[in-house]
């Protein structure tokens, strides 16, 4: 089982945190490896909606399909796929420490089966590194925009 949680703190009101980072069409922008997102149903954050993600991990070119499987707005949302090698579910959450300052967090969970078992650890500890560095982006991007 892979597991991977990290957070970060940011200067931006919690509605603005969660409405960016809750839709897709931004996640290139600030996930490293996601090259592009793509609606397969109508374009609204809603539970059993799905999005094609094409990314790039490990040397690999990825594409899944997520489907949003919780959704308490700008609170949590869970998106999770079954397709491929390697089904991930991935969790983010919102917390207003104030006003003007939100709490993100970010997790990945995933079971592994097949030859990718033999790869889970290593796999893991890129996820944290990618995550830590979405997050930095995110909030780089969020925090300028207030300027």
């Amino acid at each position: 089982m892979v597991d991977v949680f990290t957070e970060i703190k940011i200067e931006r009101p919690l509605e603005e945190v969660a409405s960016y980072a809750s839709n897709p069409e931004n996640a290139p922008q600030w996930y490293v490896n996601i090259k592009s997102a793509e609606w397969k149903t109508p374009p609204e954050i809603k539970m059993g909606a799905q999005i094609a993600f094409i990314a790039h991990f490990l040397g690999r070119k990825l594409s899944y399909v997520y489907e949003i499987v919780e959704l308490i707005p700008h609170q949590k949302m869970v998106m999770r796929t079954a397709d491929g090698p390697f089904p991930m579910e991935t969790t983010y959450e919102w917390e207003a420490l104030d006003e003007r300052t939100t709490r993100m967090s970010l997790r990945n969970r995933g079971k592994p089966s097949g030859f990718s078992k033999l790869f889970a650890p290593m796999m893991a500890k890129s996820m944290r590194k990618a995550n830590e560095k979405d997050l930095i982006s995110i909030k780089g991007i969020l925090e300028k925009a207030e300027s």
